[in-house]
């Protein structure tokens, strides 16, 4: 206990906050980046058996996060009872002991992917499902916990701010898993993947209890000021007279017409952040391989998972000036703009390509670490215009989920499909299909260009090029920036109004 308690001395909120996404991102790094070929080429899973496990994950995917979100939250639509109201501290302490009992189940399920236990189609299916049923868990409670822990701007950016930090460490196991990696001899990836879910399991147990011993703190009367903890008072904005059922509560959101313009766009940036993670390893091989070492092709690896993390330390400090809004319509502008220059020099300009498609996962991931905080604010615009009795932020970021979580299950099917049309390459084959459409030489560059290396470039400039065309017309949209996102603070800020504690210090 004297640990736990030099840990609560040391450590702010936010800085533990933080950590929680390290324990994370360690593992589902590596699970993006290998479950498929594990699958495909070390247990030789079939074609019908990949897609329909495929299906199934889309289906569960998208459905438990607005299960677990309305589970967790349905009594803070409900009417309060005398005695009975939920006090924030409370509602953060739920998220707590959600992380500390989810956490290291979530890390035992990464470890089921790398042992061969059963068929691999059905293996393939109940580890997909078990697996993202509790990373939905994690990954629910500890957004929601950004929402329930800050409402002003800048706290909020302080907050994703330690999260970068530590996700960016966290994406450290990408470079190693490079070294250990060997469809050949699976071995050494298999103790490399026990000692990072060893690590995770102890880390979520140790800070979810530190962050519990605090917020305990702030239940008890006349809690010494000098703590000053991050918090989000109860007070009310008014009192429903009945429960909102989930009916009720979609039919809110479907009026909500800024949270539907941000799925649509979350939607597309959801498939291209896993057509790049699904496909990266494909580029690497059939378009840098021959030209560029195994060490620069793990280094180039391990910055496109690092620097979207450091990327966003500077990112958020463009937030704090200009706004998130206006941050993601540039980076939309700038994925736009590179494909295009891309699709202009053509494949065989190799150092061009290399920093492309770096660049590419850089900016996309870059981009998807900004979203959590348009999400804090439709929480806030929710809270406002619906006038809950408390932010249903995990219900939230989990119906913002089962909309655009299809696009995690898209991303792979699409990518598959685009690589057999276009160049007749059957991954679950190995052999050429007749009647592709790239069958012809690369004449744009006067060299006799393999039909799979022209294929892969093509699907990975135009995939961007189409994603950034339809999320700028999305984009364009979403109104809840500038004055009116200002205005929905004021009024939730407003009407909490005694219940904020000073937030400087963390």
């Amino acid at each position: 206990d004297a640990g736990f308690v030099l840990g609560w001395c040391i450590f702010s909120t936010a800085v533990l906050y933080g950590s929680l996404a390290l324990f994370t991102s360690i593992l589902h790094n590596v699970f993006l980046l290998y479950y498929v070929e594990t699958f495909v080429s070390v247990y030789k899973i079939d074609k019908i058996s990949f897609w329909v496990g495929e299906t199934v994950f889309l289906i569960w995917n998208s459905l438990n996060d607005p299960l677990f979100g309305w589970l967790s939250d349905r009594s803070f639509l409900s009417s309060p009872q005398a005695g009975s109201q939920i006090t924030n501290p409370e509602v953060v302490l739920r998220r707590l002991k959600a992380l500390s009992r989810n956490g290291p189940l979530f890390a035992m399920s990464f470890l089921a992917f790398w042992v061969a236990w059963a068929r691999p189609g059905l293996q393939f299916l109940l580890c997909l499902c078990l697996y993202d049923g509790f990373l939905t868990m994690v990954d629910l409670h500890h957004s929601a916990l950004l929402a329930d822990l800050a409402v002003s701007a800048n706290d909020r950016t302080r907050l994703n701010f330690h999260c970068s930090v530590f996700s960016a460490l966290g994406s450290f196991s990408v470079f190693l898993s490079y070294s250990f990696w060997d469809k050949e001899d699976f071995y050494f990836f298999r103790l490399f993947c026990v000692a990072l879910a060893a690590f995770s399991i102890l880390g979520f147990f140790v800070v979810s209890r530190l962050l519990q011993q605090r917020f305990h703190k702030e239940l008890r009367p006349k809690q010494d000021e000098a703590l000053k903890e991050l918090s989000v008072g109860p007070a009310p904005f008014t009192h429903p007279d009945r429960p909102v059922t989930i009916g009720q509560y979609i039919k809110q959101l479907s009026k909500h017409r800024n949270f539907m313009w941000f799925v649509s766009m979350n939607l597309v940036q959801v498939f291209h952040c896993h057509f790049n993670n699904n496909f990266f390893p494909l580029f690497l091989e059939h378009l840098l391989s021959d030209n560029i070492s195994a060490s620069t092709g793990s280094i180039l690896l391990g910055i496109s998972y690092i620097a979207p993390h450091l990327n966003n330390l500077y990112f958020l400090t463009l937030c704090q000036r200009y706004g998130v809004y206006q941050v993601i319509r540039w980076l939309f502008m700038l994925k736009l703009g590179l494909s295009v220059v891309m699709v202009l020099a053509g494949a065989d300009h190799i150092y061009l390509l290399c920093i492309f498609i770096a660049s590419n996962r850089v900016f996309t991931e870059g981009t998807c670490k900004l979203l959590k905080l348009v999400i804090s604010d439709l929480v806030d615009e929710d809270f406002v215009v619906n006038r809950r009795q408390q932010a249903a932020s995990a219900l939230l970021f989990g119906m913002v989920a089962l909309l655009t979580k299809p696009g995690q299950t898209f991303a792979p099917l699409i990518g598959t499909w685009l690589l057999c049309v276009y160049t007749g390459y059957d991954i679950f084959e190995r052999e050429p299909v007749k009647d592709s459409l790239v069958s012809v030489p690369d004449i744009a560059s006067g060299s006799g260009t393999p039909p799979l290396r022209l294929g892969c470039f093509y699907m990975l400039v135009f995939v961007p090029i189409t994603c950034a065309l339809l999320q700028l017309a999305a984009w364009s949209r979403f109104t809840l920036h500038g004055r009116k996102l200002q205005g929905i603070k004021n009024l939730r800020q407003g009407a909490q109004h005694g219940h904020l504690i000073d937030v400087k210090a963390i």
